[in-house]
């Protein structure tokens, strides 16, 4: 079914691989609620949520693509949903948010079974792939700061340095400094294995209990979020989140596709400049993140951490259904990742640690040209400063075309280009943001 022997591997090498994966994407499990929490969404809801859409799209991905990639809510868009969508437009829910998600799942299924995926990724000039990537990194990295009082409110600055005396703050400084030397000698799993040990320093400090136990059966309090895909629709188009689909769709589409290929080039895996079975893989995706939608979690995306599956000799499906059985099992030890994300100081690391490898896509840049930069550097600004990925997004789609067409160069531009920036000027303009 795998084809062990056509892909040059064993069954003892692809379950060491998914082991290795899981430890390395583990720590969604623990962020994800965390995050998602400052929307009001229920612990139990989103860690339940988060596995269930993690183990379709992973199995998916397993038997009827058989790569070795592992699909999971990715970061940055919960970040983007928690404090940019919920609360904004007149008060968006996290039940009407989650109306938004679920269409642009729906969405990217469709444009998955379609060439028009491939036609979008090719139009949107690189230079703003690339400060959308930076711009989210930074978004998150500055959400982690804060979550910790590394960095905190202030009058005049809007912006300080926090108490770094406070015990709280102390440890997140501990866990982000053991976390980034288990990377730094390129242990796998470096972030759950960080969390771990911040954990039990936590825990004999006073920071950490377990007054819920350990172990229960994995439930959904609010049951389905989304039991009527009519009504996400229509709440879509009642409080006009076009925006809000548009930046999950572009941020998923091009995170995705691009770690798929990434990781399938690392594992040998690429025919040519093709990916085989490319449509079943972006699928995997797409039920995923509708899935996830209906149940209570945000975008799904391909990990970047299963080339560390790869490394380990991961390379068929076997890899990515080991990495399924084990996050089943992951979903009966909620109240143990309850208590372990109910404190900042052991999750907020992972996203400071995330944002900064986010952040490294600012070398590709064309720095010296400003019709190119200034766009991308837009994004990357506009992003953390104003709280909201989708503003940055229309920021650098408004200012793009606009520089070229000002430089004489408007044929560089792709139609798609030109068409969505004016739809963000519009958006912009005249809609509520």
């Amino acid at each position: 079914m795998f084809k062990l022997k056509e892909n040059q591997t064993n069954v003892k090498t692809e379950l060491i691989a998914g082991f290795t994966t899981f430890m390395t994407m583990v720590y969604i499990i623990v962020v994800n609620p965390i995050i998602l929490k400052d929307a009001g969404v229920p612990f139990d809801q989103v860690f339940t949520a988060t596995i269930v859409a993690t183990v379709i799209g992973t199995l998916w991905m397993a038997l009827a693509a058989n790569y070795p990639i592992a699909i999971a809510p990715g970061m940055g868009m919960n970040a983007y949903f928690a404090y940019s969508v919920v609360g904004s437009h007149g008060g968006i829910t996290y039940q009407t948010a989650f109306s938004a998600v679920f269409v642009a799942g729906i969405i990217f299924f469709i444009l998955s079974l379609t060439s028009f995926r491939k036609v979008l990724i090719e139009a949107i000039p690189a230079n703003l792939k690339h400060g959308i990537t930076a711009g989210i990194g930074l978004f998150i990295a500055f959400i982690g700061l804060r979550q910790t009082n590394i960095i905190v409110a202030h009058p005049d600055n809007l912006v300080q340095l926090g108490d770094l005396h406070s015990p709280q703050t102390l440890l997140a400084l501990l866990g982000l400094a053991i976390t980034l030397i288990l990377m730094a000698m390129r242990v796998h799993g470096a972030f759950f294995l960080g969390m771990i040990i911040t954990g039990i320093i936590a825990f004999f400090t006073g920071h950490l209990s377990f007054d819920q136990g350990f172990v229960q059966l994995p439930h959904l309090p609010e049951g389905l979020i989304i039991s009527n895909p009519i009504t996400a629709f229509t709440d879509v188009i009642q409080h006009s989140l076009y925006a809000v689909i548009f930046s999950f769709l572009l941020v998923t589409i091009f995170d995705t596709t691009g770690t798929m290929i990434g990781v399938a080039e690392q594992a040998g895996l690429m025919k040519g400049n093709q990916m085989p079975r490319a449509r079943q893989a972006l699928l995997a995706d797409s039920v995923a993140a509708s899935a996830g939608a209906m149940l209570g979690t945000t975008p799904t995306s391909a990990y970047i951490e299963s080339t560390s599956g790869v490394a380990a000799g991961g390379r068929t499906g076997l890899t990515t259904l080991t990495v399924s059985v084990l996050f089943i099992i992951a979903a009966f030890f909620g109240p143990l990742v309850s208590a372990v994300s109910g404190l900042s100081a052991i999750t907020a690391p992972a996203l400071i640690i995330v944002g900064s490898l986010m952040i490294g896509a600012v070398a590709h840049i064309e720095w010296g040209k400003m019709e190119e930069a200034f766009p991308a550097f837009l994004i990357i600004l506009s992003m953390p400063l104003t709280s909201s990925i989708a503003t940055g997004i229309a920021l650098g789609f408004v200012s793009y075309p606009l520089l070229k067409i000002a430089t004489g160069k408007w044929r560089e531009v792709h139609p798609i280009v030109y068409v969505f920036g004016v739809m963000f000027f519009f958006q912009l303009a005249f809609l509520p943001h």
